[in-house]
């Protein structure tokens, strides 16, 4: 009897020891799976932080690039400024004195700038453009004004969309400045050609101060002719912007030391704000 129930208890234990084998190999691959699992969920996270960082990057780099290029051309998004009219007393300018055209350029009017640059200032008695600073609207003679008295304060050269008083760009004809002007009615197409001639034009820096092209460009209510170039003493009518007279007006007599009065005056930092400089 003993020896059958020992019989019996020794074919259990194999089985029982098979059976423990079979459940420890499960948990271990359960227990390796689960660690796979975990791991993959880690390389998941990481990879989902380093795409995200590599966003926040990109994106970073666009929003810096595009605030760069937006600081380059601060003016021209700029809101527009133009100032209001002087108004201080009003005065009109004696008739402006024609004189003959030496400049090598075809059609271009000179008026007696006699004495300038220089110290003596000739004024009315002479028929010479005078230069005093006066605080009222101007009438001037000639239309739009070659120079003549004019506000203290210059305008900031650049582009207007909008009309500008007389009196403070003709400062800066003073300064050397170019005044391109147009008829309001212009056709849009053509303005924009004078835009970008404008932009076309360099930078300088006569003085050492801050750079400007030297250059303003605004609409003209009441203008002679579709186009007309200023600077100081001298202006050029003009049908087309692509006539080459005026490049050859600009290059002769912008920022010149030949015909500028106040030769290194500043074409920045006046009153207005111009849409694009």
């Amino acid at each position: 009897m003993a020896n059958t129930k020992k019989s019996k208890h020794s074919s259990r234990g194999p089985a029982s020891k098979q059976a423990a084998s079979k459940q420890a190999a499960r948990d271990r691959v359960a227990t390796m799976r689960a660690q796979a699992k975990r791991a993959e969920r880690r390389r998941n996270l990481l990879m989902i932080g380093a795409i995200a960082a590599v966003v926040v990057l990109i994106g970073g780099g666009v929003a810096w690039y595009a605030a760069s290029r937006g600081g380059s051309s601060t003016s021209s998004t700029t809101a527009e400024v133009v100032p209001a009219a002087p108004s201080g007393t009003p005065q009109s300018q004696p008739a402006a004195h024609v004189v003959a055209n030496t400049t090598g350029i075809s059609g271009v009017v000179a008026y007696n700038t006699a004495g300038w640059p220089a110290a003596s200032k000739n004024g009315p008695a002479n028929q010479a453009l005078g230069h005093n600073h006066v605080t009222g609207a101007v009438t001037y003679s000639v239309t739009p004004p070659v120079g003549g008295n004019h506000n203290p304060t210059p305008l900031s050269c650049g582009v207007y969309t909008k009309p500008v008083p007389n009196e403070y760009a003709v400062h800066d004809l003073e300064h050397g400045a170019i005044w391109i002007t147009y008829q309001p009615s212009l056709p849009q197409s053509e303005v924009s050609q004078l835009k970008s001639f404008v932009e076309r034009q360099s930078v300088l820096s006569p003085a050492g101060g801050p750079g400007s092209r030297y250059m303003d460009l605004t609409p003209y209510p009441g203008l002679p002719a579709p186009m007309v170039v200023s600077s100081w003493g001298f202006q050029l009518r003009l049908s087309s912007p692509t006539d080459p007279r005026l490049q050859q007006f600009v290059d002769k007599f912008r920022a010149s030391q030949q015909y500028t009065p106040e030769y290194g005056g500043e074409c920045t930092g006046g009153t207005g704000t111009p849409a694009a400089t």
